[in-house]
């Protein structure tokens, strides 16, 4: 179910077995119907239902080509795959590195078959003012973004050879510093509402991009553009000084106690792809309070004796809120 290869010792093995044993008959009870293999039949009841991906119509049954979840919307009937490729969806928050500089766009990695376009059209400029691009503008895009810089945008839509169309308006989209960039596999991801998640706590930003890019970084107040804006305009004696970057002002180096946050951080979301685990803000949480409260330093989470820990506490995690359902 879930190659992970570490020294266990005879007890440590056990223990992880039991574990499995028990996630894989809490899963096995809550998907009996809903998880499928190649060429299982699926039970469609309405005539007029709609064959989607990984199904196939073969007389009076409906067959399912792929590994994976019944998903119905309606009429739609679908199978899901457990583990596929990133398949972008416009509206998603993704995490990117600058492969390429190019006339009017940067390219972007984002773990798709594809690279990813983002248009100086789309995005903000450095003085937040919405005008026209120029050629002054085009000749600046070094000053804003360069290879190898970690980009935070969402997905706009796609171009007409597949590529994807990003956008990067809001002020918390950009450039990503003084962190750590991650890279799981997407399916351990689960699109939703909320994928900018401030640990304040530790200090901490955590960006769960749709595409398996994780960011890990020293937390960055976000500036509304508009709330500035309104206060410029009620106080335009301190508007003009209050645009100007300090000059006397240095950079400041990530305090100690942050990086060894960022990588317990890091290290719980490590942990749980190795185990095959969906990465949620709670879950991860959860594991850094749990090797805080073990005294574990930061490299003794990526021990075999933690992973057992971890899978114990899901297995026990996922009985209590079967037992409670």
């Amino acid at each position: 179910m879930r190659g992970v290869q570490l020294p266990f010792s005879n007890t440590q093995k056990l223990r992880y077995e039991r574990a499995l044993a028990q996630l894989e008959s809490l899963s096995s009870k809550v998907n009996t119907n809903a998880t499928v293999i190649v060429a299982d039949t699926i039970p469609v009841d309405e005539d007029g239902a709609l064959k989607g991906h990984g199904t196939l119509d073969m007389g009076k049954n409906v067959v399912a080509t792929v590994c994976g979840v019944v998903e119905r919307v309606n009429k739609l009937v679908y199978v899901r795959s457990l583990r596929a490729r990133y398949k972008p969806e416009i509206g998603d928050i993704i995490v990117g590195r600058v492969i390429e500089v190019a006339p009017k766009r940067w390219r972007l990695e984002i773990n798709f078959s594809q690279d990813a376009v983002l248009m100086l059209s789309s995005m903000n400029l450095p003085d937040g003012i919405q005008r026209r691009r120029t050629a002054i503008d085009e000749l600046n895009m070094r000053t804003i973004f360069v290879e190898n810089d970690v980009i935070c945008a969402e997905v706009r839509g796609f171009q007409h050879d597949g590529s994807l169309h990003l956008q990067a308006r809001s002020q918390k989209y950009g450039k990503l510093e003084r962190g750590r960039l991650l890279t799981i596999p997407p399916y351990l991801v689960k699109r939703r509402k909320q994928h900018f998640h401030h640990l304040d706590q530790y200090g901490v930003d955590l960006i769960l991009g749709c595409n398996g890019f994780i960011w890990i970084g020293e937390h960055v107040e976000v500036k509304d553009a508009m709330v500035e804006d309104q206060v410029n305009k009620s106080d335009p004696e301190n508007a003009h000084s209050g645009s100007l970057p300090d000059s006397s002002e240095e950079p400041t180096s990530t305090p100690p106690e942050t990086r060894q946050y960022i990588c317990r951080i890091a290290n719980a979301i490590t942990v749980f792809a190795a185990l095959d685990f969906m990465v949620t803000l709670e879950g991860v949480i959860e594991m850094v309070n749990l090797s805080l409260s073990l005294n574990l330093g930061v490299d003794e989470m990526l021990n075999a004796e933690f992973h057992v820990q971890v899978a114990e506490k899901e297995a026990e995690r996922r009985s209590t809120l079967t037992k409670r359902r």
